[in-house]
């Protein structure tokens, strides 16, 4: 697993661990380089990206129990893949920013600058 540190440059904070989230399903964004979709932006979902995801083939709203997943609904926090949140943002879709529970390996695809315009977590 790679450092936990958040991309403040903080030791990295949960996410959510109901649901409980993160590539290693321990309520961080914690990654590696077995992670390879980069599984390290904490967001705050909402309904319209949770559509927006669907429609670009990831439905993560419906339930998959025999997977432990129980469906996202609004408001809740998830670690998103940075090229899928990248992805939203392009497309006007794209959810709020927990920067304290996002992974600095996010930073790789996503400019810090770009993720601050989306914090829900600084004041």
């Amino acid at each position: 697993m790679d450092r936990s540190v958040n991309v403040l440059g903080e030791p990295l904070e949960s996410c959510s661990e109901n649901p409980m989230t993160g590539f290693f399903r321990d309520g961080c964004c914690n990654t590696s380089e077995d992670d390879v979709g980069s599984h390290t932006i904490c967001v705050k979902v909402t309904k319209e990206f949770l559509e927006f995801s669907r429609f670009k083939g990831n439905d993560l709203s419906t339930p998959l129990p025999e997977f432990g997943f129980p469906g996202l609904k609004s408001g809740d926090q998830w670690c998103l893949c940075a090229a899928r949140w990248l992805e939203a943002q392009q497309h006007g879709m794209a959810p709020r920013v927990m920067l304290r529970g996002t992974h600095s390996g996010a930073l790789e695809i996503v400019p810090l600058d770009l993720l601050k315009e989306y914090a829900a977590d600084l004041n």
